[in-house]
Parts: structure tokens; sequence; C-alpha cells
């Protein structure tokens, strides 16, 4: 596959200062890193961004993410290697990604077991880096973006 037109962020460059904006304010309300990537993983496998998933997965293996839990991420609710902290934000982050598949779109059991591992300020990050992570997600896919052939 080709990408049907450069990335939209390099053809509008004020696309990007917004985009930084977002992310500097997810990233600066104390949820730990490591979470945020989990998060941002999980909702670029639903929905299926490959610049995404391989960016994601590098990221969070070169701050010394596990294997083990980069390859168990699309199946987190199966395995041991999560803390219930980051079951609860996968959680958020697979309804708020999915916001068709139920009429409540992210149900109140979701929502109470991240606020029980989240105060007020992280939960608005978290929000904010799943709504960053399918925005981009939602850019890539549209116009085929894809993940570099040329990693080292």
């Amino acid at each position: 596959m080709k990408a049907r037109i450069e990335n939209p962020a390099a053809l509008l460059p004020d696309a990007t200062k917004a985009v930084s904006l977002l992310y500097k304010a997810a990233h600066s309300a104390g949820v730990p890193q490591s979470t945020l990537e989990l998060v941002h993983l999980r909702a670029s496998q639903i929905n299926g961004c490959s610049p995404c998933v391989d960016a994601g997965a590098r990221a969070a293996k070169q701050r010394g993410e596990t294997d083990e839990r980069l390859f168990a991420v699309a199946v987190w609710q199966e395995t041991p290697y999560f803390t219930d902290a980051e079951r609860a934000a996968l959680a958020l982050a697979e309804a708020a990604t999915r916001l068709a598949d139920r009429a409540d779109a992210v149900p109140d059991e979701i929502w109470d077991a991240a606020a029980k591992h989240f105060t007020e300020p992280e939960l608005a990050a978290i929000v904010l880096w799943i709504a960053t992570t399918n925005f981009f997600n939602r850019v890539n896919a549209t116009t085929r973006q894809q993940a570099p052939q040329n990693w080292g």
C-alpha cells in the first residue's frame, strides 16, 4: 500500500502545533508514561493504525516496556501483566475508542473503575490522550499512512 497524500500534519503545519499542545497537556497531569503508551497502543490496535501501533510499540520498548506486556496489550484482559490502574485505563481506552459499539458508550462501571485509580486531572489527561490517539488513527487510516519500513 501507498499513502494517498503526504501526512496532513506535514501539509498543514498549524495542525502540528495544536496536536503538540494536546500532547503536552495529556503528558503533564501525572499519569505514568507507561500507562499513556499502553492506552495509545490499544486504541491504535483497535483502529488498525499501522504507523501508530509501530511507533507506539517501539517508543514503549525504548522506554523499558517489556516484550510480554507489549505482546499482550491486545489481550490485556486475559493476561496477568497489567496493574489494576492500567487495566482501568485500557478499558476506558477501548470504550472511548469504540463509541458506537454500545448504547452507553462509556458505561459507569468503566468510568468508575478508572476513577478509583486516577484523579480528575489524570482522568482528563487519559481522555484527552485517547481522543488524540483516535485523531491520529483516523487521519493515518484515512490517508493510508504507512509504518516506516527502514527501522534499524
